[in-house]
Order: structure tokens, then sequence, then C-alpha cells
């Protein structure tokens, strides 16, 4: 069975721990080589993940010939760069959230894609993929909680490293851009649909300059999303959903295991028996991480669109930006 074989710019921590083992499962997947500005943190990695080739350069692992795509996982202000780079060098591209820092830079990317029309590029909202997301959204569109209304979303952890990329203003950093990117994604996923207006509060950390909280409104014609997210709380996590006549529950919604089984909880009203009324649907072992290289993999592979296409990260990157600028403005920002 042909495989993908797929190189890795860069030995980020969210590669080595979760995406590089990952994709080395996948059914359409193979990890064959990796680059860093440093040659000895290439080289520690390939040694701990058996990856067999190590290149110097970013340059270098773009023009090797035994690669067909790249997956890049490098600070946000370097991933339209060096997506348009190695697009120039013929490979597909799998590039961590946010794709930019602005949709001018998400623009410059799409344009780029029309000049290599048989490449794959697609942002990597792992989370979409993973089973109990998948059930989530059928349960909403098959009526089972009712006329969808609301929903409700949580992530937060604490990081007050000043040598974090997360909490450098500059590059990209923030809570919006690192994890407030997910609450307005999902939320973009189950109503299926780009909110009208938005509504942001933003408090800023005085010696980063970053956002360390950050809570919005989301108003979809009158069916409502809000969310929070921090970079200096307690670690926790969460996304109620709910119905005129239920709600869905999902307990680990975006760091989802991969080697335990995940859980969501389903409310329906409706129902007369109170054991069917309110019950915990179980999921078995699922790695989101190999889900989403597979899926990309496939979409090479027999030549269809990408699962998430650039569209929608323009989108999720428009909805961004006016947060920002109502948090900024104080007031409602019409999308």
């Amino acid at each position: 069975m042909k495989k993908i074989r797929l190189g890795i710019l860069s030995t980020a921590k969210i590669a080595l721990t979760k995406v590089i083992p990952a994709m080395q499962s996948g059914r359409y997947t193979e990890v064959t080589a990796i680059a860093s500005r440093s040659i000895e943190n290439a080289q520690k990695a390939a040694s701990e993940l058996h990856i067999p080739q190590i290149h110097e350069t970013y340059e270098a692992l773009l023009a090797d010939p035994e690669i067909d795509a790249v997956y890049i996982p490098l600070p946000n202000h370097l991933h339209i760069p060096w997506t348009i780079e190695a697009m120039k060098a013929g490979k597909h591209v799998l590039c961590e959230k946010p794709i930019g820092l602005d949709t001018n830079e998400v623009n410059q990317l799409i344009d780029a894609t029309s000049r290599y029309p048989n490449l794959k590029v697609m942002e990597a909202f792992m989370y979409r993929h993973h089973p109990q997301w998948v059930e989530a959204k059928r349960l909403i569109k098959a009526g089972e909680i009712g006329e969808f209304i609301t929903l409700q979303s949580f992530f937060s952890y604490f990081n007050t490293d000043p040598e974090n990329i997360r909490n450098k203003a500059d590059i990209g950093g923030g809570g919006l851009m690192d994890i407030g990117c997910y609450n307005i994604s999902l939320s973009r996923f189950l109503f299926d649909a780009e909110p009208k207006r938005v509504c942001g509060f933003m408090n800023t950390d005085a010696k980063f300059g970053t956002d360390r909280l950050f809570s919005g409104m989301l108003d979809f014609s009158g069916r409502i999303s809000t969310f929070t997210c921090a970079t200096q709380l307690t670690a926790y996590q969460r996304v109620n959903i709910l119905g005129t006549s239920g709600r869905i529950e999902i307990l680990i919604p975006f760091n989802a295991p991969p080697n335990a089984p995940t859980q969501i909880i389903l409310q329906r009203d409706m129902l007369e028996d109170e054991e069917d009324k309110l019950r915990t649907i179980t999921f078995g072992v699922s790695d989101q991480y190999t889900l989403q290289g597979d899926l990309f993999a496939k979409s090479i592979l027999d030549d269809t669109p990408v699962p998430t296409p650039l569209t929608d990260a323009w989108a999720n990157m428009h909805t961004l930006e006016a947060l920002f600028t109502s948090a900024q403005s104080n007031q409602w920002v019409v999308c």
C-alpha cells in the first residue's frame, strides 16, 4: 500500500511528542526525514523517533526528492513563508494552526496555491477528525438535542515562560492565536456557518504584551457561541452544546488522549426513560493526529479535496481578527 513520505520542518515539541509518533502509525503516512535549525536537535529527534533521514537546513529537506509532503509545526509567523517555500519545492503541506498571522497572509497563501493547483495544503485542526466530534455533529444534525441554540467552550493552561513562543507577541503569541482559534473553529464547525458579528474582551500581560485571557461572543444570527481561553489559568477544557430539548458535553474536547477511551455526555429531555435521558457515550482508543495525517495523505493519493480547505482557514482567521478589533474598540464588530 502506497504511503505519503513526510518531512518535518523543525523539532517543535508538538511534532516530537504528538504528531510524528501518530503519523508513524498511520495507514497512509510515513515520516522519512526531519530538519532543524540545530543539527544536534535533529539528530536527537531522529534517533529517538527512528527517523531515517536528517537534513541540516529546511531548504535541504524541501529539496529532497524522496519527500512527498511536509508537516510544519514552526512558530506562527513562519507558517505562511515556509508553506509557500514548500509549494515552490513541489511539496504538499500540512501546517499547524493558526495557519498565518492575519487574513492578508492567508490571502497570500491562497494566491500562491493557484500557481500550484496539484498540491494539497491544509491547516492542522486535528480535533475535528476525532470520533467524538464527528458524533457530536451527527447528533446535532439528527435533532437529538432539539434546535441547536448555543454553545459554551473553555480552554486554558498556565505558562509564564518568557522564552516560550506563546508569550512572544511579535511572532503571533497569545491565548486567542494559540488556543482561542479552537473555540472559534469549533463554533463555526458545529453551527456550519459564519458569525454575523462578534464581541471580545481581552486581558493583556503587561510584560509579554500578549492576551493572557480572552473571552468572546459569536452571534450566528441569534444562535450564540461564548468562550474563554487563557494562558495563565489552571489547565482546563470543556465544551457544552445546548439545544431546546437536550445537550452534549464534550469532556476532553481538544487534547483527546491517543491511548485511552474518550467520553461525551448526551442529555435528551424528550425521552421518558431516565437511563436513556442522560447517557454517556464512550469512544474507543483513537489518535486524532493519526486520523488527521491519514485524511490528509488520502487526499493526496486520491487527488481529492483536503478535509479542511484554506477557505475555512481564512474564515477562521477573519473571525479571530474581528474579535481582536472588538476587544480593542470595546464594541461589537460586524464580520
